[in-house]
């Protein structure tokens, strides 16, 4: 099982350096006199004025995508929304807005943006607890449980095909080969029916119970069947679970119990509402 593993280097400067800094106090910074903020509109074209809280907000959107806040991206700004206000009265102007499709997607981005600043308001109003974070990594811990496994199968749709492969298996054949010449399954085919590692959660209950009381190295002896097929499982090698610590999966599990509390809200009001 591949673990993410975040390095943090902390570098300090040598205190060499400052020996050799001529001994003098530092320098106090001067303070300069605060810009007042720019009041008014962002421009006026044609009389109509261009509200200065809309490039905020856009220069906003851009900082949060990995822009640096400066002159040259207001400037930026600026000019883009000078044309999009030239082109929406040109647009108004010739009668285009008022088309039915324009209409009927303004009313669809309307939709969307009050839905998503309604669930981004209740999403601040109920945040996800320290407790409900602590109780869904203990249960994942729970259900990961302690081994993981590697295995290799073979998945055939008939238990007599299964039963033809396992006769060829005894007969002295390679299991890697016989997985690619008879298995059904495409993602691990080619490379002989390995699975990698992976805990028992991730299979089919009827897979992970014949897997585990496999000794290392040994295969089962007859198909076992799941709801994709029937398989010969043979089990590779065990090793202790490396779980990783709350601090390095926190924000996983927050997003995963807030996407959760939005869908149950989601579905209460779908209860509630009249859906003919």
């Amino acid at each position: 099982m591949k673990r993410l593993i975040t390095l943090a280097v902390l570098a300090a400067g040598t205190p060499f350096a400052a020996a050799q800094a001529p001994a003098k106090p530092p320098a106090l910074p001067t303070k300069e006199a605060a810009k007042p903020a720019p009041s008014g509109p962002l421009a006026t074209v044609n009389g109509v004025a261009i509200p200065r809280q809309r490039a905020d907000m856009i220069a906003q959107q851009r900082i949060q995508q990995g822009a640096a806040d400066s002159e040259q991206l207001r400037a930026m700004i600026r000019e883009e929304l000078i044309n999009r206000e030239i082109i929406m009265q040109e647009a108004n102007r010739t009668g285009f807005a008022k088309r039915p499709e324009v209409q009927q997607e303004l009313e669809f981005v309307r939709q969307s943006v009050i839905v998503q600043a309604y669930l981004r308001d209740w999403v601040r109003q109920h945040p996800v607890t320290d407790a409900e974070v602590q109780k869904e990594y203990e249960r994942a811990k729970q259900q990961t449980g302690t081994t993981e496994y590697r295995a290799r199968h073979i998945l055939v749709a008939s238990e007599d095909e299964a039963k033809k492969v396992l006769a060829e298996l005894r007969g002295g054949a390679k299991f890697e080969d016989l997985a690619a010449k008879h298995s059904m399954d495409e993602g691990t085919r080619s490379r002989g029916g390995d699975l990698d590692w992976n805990v028992p959660a991730t299979f089919d209950k009827e897979f992970a119970n014949a897997m585990v009381k496999l000794e290392k190295g040994t295969t089962t002896s007859a198909p076992v069947r799941t709801r994709f097929g029937f398989h010969i499982i043979r089990l590779d090698d065990v090793r202790p679970v490396n779980f990783p610590p709350l601090a390095q999966v926190r924000p996983q599990i927050e997003q995963r119990l807030m996407q959760l509390k939005v869908e149950n809200l989601v579905r209460e009001m779908r209860a509630k509402a009249k859906i003919e």
